[in-house]
């Protein structure tokens, strides 16, 4: 299997439309109580916004879309809102997979499975067999997922595989070990809902990644609001580390 190079070790293509966007999908309670709704009617409304930005990313061609669904920090939410969630999960891969299936899509979850159950596990084990050999967008879907605890389970696996390399490890040896080494490192991220910070998401893979932040909340990210993001990532300067004039001659 062939992995990616980071963008600190060489310098990748910037391409008009990213081949892969990274999202904080943020704002689902917020929405529902402006609405004076409970928190999971912003939630299940949340689940029809990724859908029509799935259709979105394909039309645009877009390789890979990544979606932080759930944090590792998230089981601090009241239980009843985590419960919710966790049924969620499993309706939306009951609905949705088939159709991801049948539009090419390969799925993809990454994060610590160890705290969902059974029948959760099993689901998405299915549901990423039936997809697995799909060459359309690649969607992944980060669920208990944290990026601190992705650099310490790959640090973990690539010591316990080289355990003759030690102090001598460089970031080509830990790469094949992260949770996304089958995808470049995200071109653009997204956070929508006001909130102007990372919150442990792809901590190692977004070192060079342009950053978009909206007050949009995440069940009112159109395509409009998508559009927004898409072009203020085209007026971006993508440097990694060179200078303007750099940039503008051949073969650099």
């Amino acid at each position: 299997m062939a992995f990616f190079t980071s963008a600190t070790q060489s310098i990748p293509s910037a391409a008009e439309i990213p081949k892969h966007i990274a999202i904080i999908m943020d704002g689902n309670g917020r929405w529902a109580r402006k609405r004076f709704l409970p928190r999971i009617a912003g939630h299940k409304r949340g689940v029809e916004t990724v859908r029509d930005l799935v259709k979105q990313c394909i039309s645009l061609k877009v390789d890979y879309l990544t979606l932080f669904a759930f944090s590792s920090e998230n089981w601090r939410r009241p239980s009843e809102e985590v419960s919710f969630l966790m049924g969620l999960f499993m309706d939306a891969l009951k609905r949705e997979v088939a159709k991801l299936h049948q539009n090419n899509i390969k799925l993809i979850m990454i994060g610590d499975r160890s705290r969902f159950d059974a029948a959760l596990v099993a689901k998405i084990e299915a549901s990423e067999q039936l997809t697995a050999n799909n060459t359309g967008l690649t969607l992944t879907i980060a669920a208990n997922y944290g990026g601190r605890w992705d650099i310490l389970q790959a640090a973990n696996q690539m010591q316990l595989a080289a355990p003759q390399l030690a102090g001598h490890y460089q970031e080509d040896h830990l790469t094949p070990y992260l949770s996304m080494n089958y995808a470049p490192e995200p071109d653009l991220f997204i956070r929508t809902g006001g909130e102007k910070r990372i919150s442990n998401f792809l901590l190692w893979q977004l070192a060079y990644t342009e950053l978009y932040f909206t007050d949009t909340l995440w069940p009112d990210f159109n395509e409009t609001a998508f559009n927004l993001a898409i072009e203020s990532y085209q007026k971006r300067e993508r440097r990694f580390g060179r200078t303007s004039e750099q940039l503008s001659e051949p073969n650099v």
